[in-house]
């Protein structure tokens, strides 16, 4: 029996808040070439909240530096969009990492959809596309260098994780998927799937289903 055709990419409805036109017009174009929808793309976040209501977007691609004050104006307005659409997905854009920010963003609703990535950092275009989906799908992404400027801060909740336990969290916390992580670690998946069952034991989270458990594990990672 052939195997079933794969499944074509969600087409996402987009909306881009940025203050640098260069930026702000790659990055338009760049998620048209990936088959997305921008119904709006801003250069200020006083229009965010607007053009949100106006266009429902799936998602909301913002900076946090903009216009007036270029301090956090941007994720100011993702935390509110935030707080009055739980499910809406965010991710944020910085040219900085920003512990407090990320912090912020990733204690919005229950740490779903969302994402924090480095401007500089995003090194393949395919890389930043998956990004996008994934935060859109309700996945959390964050840049590997956020996670371990927050880590520095933060441990003391994984001090029960064993060395291994704590770096197979960071992989998780970065949005690799269990092969991924079998791949980058050069251990088997079943090996993975132990070490995050472990780690979901010692973190002494709440039941549910499996991928929730892991986005409140990536969470008490973070703000440990």
């Amino acid at each position: 029996m052939p195997s079933p055709a794969p499944a074509e990419p969600r087409r996402l409805r987009i909306v881009v808040a940025e203050d640098s036109v260069l930026l702000r017009e790659g990055l338009v174009g760049l998620l048209t070439r990936f088959g997305h929808e921008v119904p709006a793309a801003l250069g200020d976040a006083q229009g965010l909240r607007a053009a949100v209501d106006t266009h429902a977007p799936d998602l909301v691609l913002t900076d946090v530096r903009m216009p007036p004050s270029f301090q956090d104006e941007g994720l100011r307005a993702a935390l509110a969009l935030r707080a009055e659409r739980p499910g809406l997905p965010v991710l944020v854009l910085s040219q900085y990492v920003q512990r407090s920010y990320a912090a912020e963003l990733l204690d919005t609703g229950d740490g779903t959809g969302v994402g924090y990535l480095l401007k500089d950092r995003v090194g393949q275009v395919e890389q930043f596309a998956d990004a996008v989906t994934q935060v859109a799908g309700g996945g959390t992404v964050v840049d590997p260098e956020v996670v371990r400027q927050l880590l520095r801060r933060r441990r003391d909740p994984l001090e029960q994780l064993t060395p291994r336990e704590r770096e197979v969290l960071g992989l998780v916390a970065e949005g690799r998927s269990n092969a991924a992580i079998a791949a980058e670690l050069v251990v088997s998946e079943a090996a993975v799937g132990k070490h995050i069952g472990n780690i979901l034991g010692k973190l002494d989270l709440p039941p549910g289903d499996g991928t929730h458990r892991r986005v409140l594990a990536v969470l008490a990672y973070l703000r440990a």
